[in-house]
């Protein structure tokens, strides 16, 4: 079934993590996306392992696969005027025009926002780099670790007295990719309503500091430092990640008058004393409190814990492995697991879409799996004209 954004048009420049997420979004949404690769490597997020099938690596990269679901491959050569020529053309048929090459680059190809709104002029640009389009770190080179790091939330994450830390995930660029895609479908909009396109810039550093959460806003007025706290939320006891029989669990007592559920819920007449009774008082005794706590978690498993905890009005959680997250009863109950085969790769389970309407009223997300390099070379260019033995005779050529 068709999705939401059917007959939406996306040529896709952009590579690795950000953009391809932006336009992952687009794609299983429905939209047409066209994704623009580099002949005979293509993305380089295909090199990244880990690899489902090692001797065919670029095509089974679980970052790939998982990035570029519902997009179709065509390999174009940006610096040879045939090339250029077909990409002018692509843009032209194009609603939405992605890109995350570095502030410049576009320009030098002749495929800038002043020539795309020349050639197009409802066409939305979205431009996503390390520091924006202006400013003076434009030009400035960044990995997901600098960008983390100058955004400002790598400040605030760790423990106390130990340097600060990156997350697991490249989350800098995955959030603003997800800002790019509200960008995208905003400029969309603004388009389909007055017939102009515009030029959106994000800034991947610029996606941290906006979810700092409120130490910007505390330093702002108070000009005092959101500390890092660990795993120890707020500094307090009962508040954070504690290890327990099976792996690790979220303990948050709060708000006070549900604390003597923790008491009862671990069997600590200690627990019970009236000095934690109060987050302060919590705070002021943390070490006692964790060492309370610490042998009934010991004794139980992580999901028992959450259960016992939820069952009592406490928002109790687990932290889950891949195989928990594949088990889940909530996400199997809701058919959050997407099934794709991938010629090379095989069939897996894919995480499923962010947001869940009810399918009875309308069919929104579409998903196919990721494509294989070039694999629409010749259904897209035929689209715009090209013959069989025009496509062979532009990949002789090194254009495709």
């Amino acid at each position: 079934m068709p999705g939401l954004l059917e007959g939406v048009k996306v040529v896709d420049f952009s590579h690795y993590f950000a953009g391809p997420y932006c336009t992952k979004l687009l794609a299983t949404l429905g939209a047409e996306v066209i994704k623009v690769e580099r002949p005979g490597t293509g993305d380089p997020v295909r090199s990244i392992p880990p690899f489902a099938n090692s001797r065919l690596a670029g095509e089974s990269g679980a970052w790939f696969l998982y990035l570029n679901t519902s997009k179709k491959s065509v390999t174009l050569n940006l610096k040879t005027e045939k090339g250029h020529d077909i990409a002018r053309e692509l843009v032209r048929q194009a609603d939405i025009v992605v890109e995350n090459f570095a502030p410049g680059v576009m320009e030098r190809l002749g495929l800038d926002f002043d020539a795309v709104h020349v050639i197009n002029p409802a066409a939305v640009m979205t431009s996503i780099s390390n520091y924006g389009q202006t400013g003076p770190y434009r030009d400035w080179k960044a990995s997901e670790i600098n960008l983390y790091a100058t955004g400002g939330l790598m400040n605030i994450t760790g423990e106390p007295d130990e340097p600060p830390l990156k997350e697991g995930a490249p989350l800098s660029q995955l959030g603003t990719g997800q800002n790019a895609f509200v960008a995208s479908m905003t400029g969309l909009l603004h388009a389909e309503d007055t017939g102009e396109g515009q030029h959106i810039d994000l800034s991947i550093a610029e996606y941290g500091t906006n979810v700092l959460e409120n130490a910007l806003m505390q330093f702002s007025y108070s000009g005092v430092e959101f500390t890092r706290v660990g795993n120890r939320g707020y500094g307090r006891a009962a508040w954070g990640i504690y290890p327990c029989q099976d792996g690790f669990v979220g303990i948050i007592a709060g708000p006070d008058q549900n604390w003597p559920e923790v008491a009862n819920i671990m069997e600590s007449e200690e627990l019970a004393d009236p000095r934690f009774a109060s987050r302060q008082g919590r705070l002021l005794n943390a070490d006692e409190v964790d060492a309370l706590m610490l042998p009934w978690l010991l004794e139980h498993d992580k999901v028992d814990i959450f259960k016992a905890g939820q069952d009592h009005g406490l928002g109790f959680s687990f932290v889950a492995g891949m195989e928990d997250i594949l088990e889940m009863e909530q996400l199997v109950a809701r058919d959050y697991f997407v099934e794709l085969d991938h010629p090379i790769a095989g069939t897996y389970r894919y995480p499923g879409p962010p947001i869940s309407p009810d399918p009875g009223v309308v069919q929104s997300w579409v998903y196919r799996r990721a494509p294989l390099l070039a694999e629409h070379n010749l259904a897209v260019l035929g689209e715009l004209g090209y013959s069989s033995q025009d496509v062979e005779r532009l990949f002789a050529e090194g254009v495709i």
